[in-house]
């Protein structure tokens, strides 16, 4: 390997383009970019979504939604799917009937695998045949679903929806849309986003879903917000009015990181923060107040929320697997976006230097939320450039130290980077021409490419930081 501080006309090619992307750190390592493997060829889209597990327990499958296939967004989506890693072998999980006029349903997408059971959850818009009463797939007319991953097309709501105006909404319902949902690695809770329908004058919030044979509707979950609802304008200092790019710090789901929109302590200007909310196992969800069209839904009792940075954050924050450290965006001295780190329990306050944040990445053109931990918990993937770094996360000389295992600033579009569970695979999107079998050049809707998936097999992270 080379390093950036002994760059000279013998680094290989990449070395230099490396290089002139931007990658500043003087302990950056190169490594000639891996094999990438084309694994899905068909003419549909096949969209990954890293906000999500996409990878089987066992790691051998690849879920992915369509959208974008057939029209704009999720709205259109038609189909879950799997893919096989070592055969490329698609697999349709699910897949309902649909709406083929100006009003999309139901609108499928954002999918994600449970951490052992061969079943995926994924956000689900109204079914065809309750299009007429509840109108076209929205942000505000959408749950949660499972379905076993085997093809049989079982379907189970995860949470009910409930948008009646003339009584209390029913307990444990939530009346508008739930998003993005990914389930705690011990496999009881689902955090999600919440958008409501009833009473929209509250921006975006966090929510999650607990198991409950009571859960209204036949649901398998009761649903709660975790923020305290706050009306859109209306903050005083240090309250929060938009909530989302959430995801569990620990295995147990009693800790959800989020990027909170709160008021600054002027009163009038706001910032745009990482906090956490505590959400005990011993919390009864069923405290929760649902609300109802005059009154805004409250968290259960016993649910806190605690605020780690006072400065701009951005990004999913994701934890690192022993949910001792929480990765984000922020800006470096220069203004550039890169990877921070703090610990779960530390502030940019803190008078311990090593409860406060670090700044991790050292890079260039950094992709948004492209953010994803090594299983291990040992270094990160980034987008840089439209190339794949894996940065080096540990405290010790190697911090902060980037090899890039695919070239960057090629023109290649590399985005939603998952790692499988043992961390011998990277996954990701790129959109690359699709032809038939005469030849010719399929587009979709939009007369784009179609997005496919591709895999890289990683070499041991010893290898890449000796």
């Amino acid at each position: 390997m080379n390093s950036f501080s002994h760059a000279s006309t013998s680094l290989p090619a990449l070395g230099l383009a490396l290089l002139a992307a931007g990658c500043v750190h003087p302990n950056m390592n190169v490594l000639l970019p891996l094999p990438e493997r084309q694994l899905t060829f068909t003419a549909h889209n096949h969209e990954l979504d890293s906000n999500n597990n996409n990878f089987s327990a066992d790691g051998r499958f690849l879920c992915y939604d369509t959208r974008e296939t057939f029209g704009p967004g999720i709205d259109r989506g038609r189909t879950i799917e799997k893919a096989e890693i070592a055969t490329g072998r698609e697999t349709v999980i699910y897949a309902p009937p649909f709406s083929t006029n100006e009003l999309a349903a139901p609108g499928l997408g954002a999918v994600s695998f449970h951490p052992w059971e061969n079943k995926v959850a994924f956000i689900h818009g109204p079914p065809l045949e309750e299009l007429a009463a509840r109108g076209p797939y929205a942000k505000t007319n959408r749950g949660g679903a499972e379905v076993l991953a085997d093809g049989s097309q079982k379907l189970q709501w995860l949470d009910y929806r409930d948008v009646a105006t003339d009584r209390d909404t029913l307990p444990g319902a939530h009346r508008g849309g739930t998003h993005s949902h990914q389930y705690s690695r011990a496999g009881r809770r689902i955090g999600c986003t919440y958008d409501d329908a009833l009473l929209p004058q509250y921006e975006r919030t966090v929510t999650y879903l607990e198991l409950n044979p009571r859960a209204p509707g036949g649901a398998t979950h009761w649903f709660a917000i975790l923020v305290p609802v706050v009306p859109r304008g209306t903050a005083k200092a240090g309250e929060i009015e938009r909530a989302a790019e959430d995801a569990w710090v620990d295995a147990a789901g009693t800790k959800r990181a989020f990027i909170g929109r709160v008021r600054n302590e002027d009163g009038v200007t706001y910032e745009q923060s990482l906090f956490v909310a505590e959400v005990p196992l011993d919390v009864d969800t069923t405290t929760a107040d649902a609300g109802s069209a005059q009154r805004y839904p409250r968290p259960p009792k016993g649910v806190s929320i605690r605020r780690l940075t006072h400065t701009f954050a951005a990004g999913t924050a994701y934890a690192s697997s022993d949910g001792k450290r929480i990765a984000y965006f922020a800006r470096d001295a220069q203004g550039t976006m890169q990877v921070f780190v703090i610990p779960d329990n530390g502030s940019d306050r803190a008078s311990d230097p090593r409860l406060c944040p670090v700044q991790l990445t050292h890079l260039q053109k950094i992709r948004g939320n492209s953010l994803r931990w090594y299983p291990s918990g040992d270094a990160i993937s980034v987008v840089s450039g439209g190339g794949i770094a894996v940065v080096w996360a540990k405290p010790g000389p190697n911090f902060g130290k980037a090899v890039f295992l695919t070239a960057a600033n090629d023109g290649q579009d590399r985005h939603e980077v998952v790692w499988s569970p043992d961390g011998r695979a990277l996954a990701f999107n790129k959109s690359v021409p699709t032809l038939d079998a005469n030849g010719r050049r399929e587009l979709n809707y939009a007369a784009k490419d179609f997005t496919q998936i591709f895999t890289l097999a990683v070499p041991a992270l010893r290898a890449l930081f000796p």
